[in-house]
This record gives structure tokens, sequence and C-alpha cells, in this order.
């Protein structure tokens, strides 16, 4: 039980407001802006807000937390081209991001995405973050429409897009992953001692089929639950001290993803 109420203290210290703070400078070349504020994780994503009026805002980039000073409580956040609410027929501006723009972060994290191997496990971990759930068969029909039975990050950030979804939950061998779902880098890691007997590929899912591609990423069916969940996470948290110890410690089977950090090099 003390497991499940970790999982729910997390939900609270996660599910907070939108964060909001002003552009304080920008590099062009690296694209990144800077962002005064008093504490963030990397990963955490949103994006940059020009106020053309009071009354009137254009959503300009897409942005991710790149890094974080704690002395100077800055921010570095890496901005790339806005790819929700894409729609020909609406009138595009052509401001630049500049200073006194608006970073707003955390975006959507309401609201969650549960990948887990069985109904059983993802019934009790959503029963117990309190959050608003969004049924991964709605991610089943999402990567039957892109013939993608192997999710890719791409797709989790097509979902996003698709149902504004901020948080992505990843159960993996007895531990509950909490990503940000657009950048995949990973916010905590809760333990979670749930049994696990059997599991359902890709995930958990009343979805009985997902259309598969003819070629190309995630149009082979996996062969084993953890190994791709792990391998996604991997790729995408390369110097995150926590999971490499977690599987430098565990399966022996796994061990060939420890050459893919960049821990000490």
């Amino acid at each position: 039980m003390k497991y499940i109420l970790l999982l729910t203290i997390l939900a609270f210290e996660l599910l907070g407001a939108l964060i909001k703070s002003p552009v304080t400078s920008v590099n062009n070349e690296n694209e990144t802006v800077k962002i005064k504020i008093d504490k963030i994780d990397v990963g955490v994503s949103g994006f940059v807000v020009h106020h053309i009026s009071p009354q009137h805002s254009a959503i300009l980039k897409n942005a991710v937390v790149q890094s974080f000073n704690a002395k100077t409580k800055t921010a570095t956040v890496k901005i790339s081209e806005f790819t929700a609410l894409q729609n020909n027929a609406l009138p595009h501006g052509k401001w630049q991001v500049q200073p006194g723009d608006t970073v707003e972060l955390a975006f959507g994290y309401s609201r969650s995405l549960l990948i887990a191997p069985n109904e059983e496990i993802y019934y009790k971990i959503a029963k117990s973050v309190k959050t608003q759930w969004i049924h991964p068969d709605l991610f089943a029909t999402i990567l039957s429409f892109r013939g993608h039975p192997t999710p890719t990050k791409e797709d989790f950030a097509a979902m996003a897009d698709a149902s504004s979804v901020g948080l992505l939950f990843i159960y993996l061998d007895q531990k509950v992953y909490t990503l940000d779902i657009k950048s995949f880098k990973i916010l905590s890691i809760s333990d979670a001692k749930l049994k696990q007997k059997k599991e359902k590929l890709p995930f958990y899912t009343r979805v009985d089929n997902i259309d598969s591609a003819w070629w190309g990423a995630g149009s082979s069916r996996m062969d084993s639950y953890e190994p791709h969940y792990y391998e996604l996470m991997v790729e995408n948290n390369k110097t995150n001290k926590k999971l490499y110890e977690i599987i430098k410690n565990g399966n022996s089977k796994l061990h060939y993803l420890l050459d893919e950090f960049e821990i000490g090099k």
C-alpha cells in the first residue's frame, strides 16, 4: 500500500498549475531562450507565447527545458517548430521569439497516459494516481492510423498533440516511470511492487489489433514488453544515473543498454 501512496504523492507534485515565465534572452543560433524560474525539471515541455494584445496571443514555438542552474535560477529552454493545432486555413503570423514573450511549461500535466503490461496492473496504478487518465485505447487507435504496432517517441508526441496529454506513466519491473510525453525525459521513478503474471503487447488496451505499415520505424510487431520501453527511455535519458543503476542491477538481458549511456564519458 505504501508504494501506491508514493504514486499519489508524486501526482500531486507534478499536477500543478501551468508554469509561466518571460523570456529574458534569445539565442537564435542554438535555438534556445533563457528564463528566470525558482525551480524546474529538465525535460518539462510547453510552448512560447507571443502576446499581441491583452486579449490576444499566439503560440510561436514548442519548448523543452534543456538545463537549469539552481544558483542563478535560470533555465535554458530549447525551442522548435510548434506542431499542435496545425490548420492551413488559419492565418499565420511572422513573429519571431523575442525577450518579453512568455514560456509556458507543464502544459497538459493534468492529463496522463499510462502504459502497463496488463489490465490488472493498469487499473491498480490508475486508481492510485489522481489525474485525468486518457485511455490507452485512444493511443492504440493513433498507432493503428500511423501503422505502428510498436510505438515510437514520435507516436507519443502525436498522442500529446491529439489529446493534450502532458504526462506519460510507464510500468516496468515493479517501478513506475513518469515522463514528459513530448520530450520523453524521466521526471520521477517510483516503486510499485505489483506482480506481473502476463503481458499484452504492445501494452494493455482493449483494441485487439493495431495495423502495421509496410516498412519504417515502429512497423514491426513487438516481441517483448520491457526491452522496447527501456530502449526508448535510455535513448532519451542517456545521462540519467538512476536509470543506469536500475538497468545495471537488473535483468542481465538488458545490460546491452548500458553502452548507450553517456555517464562519465
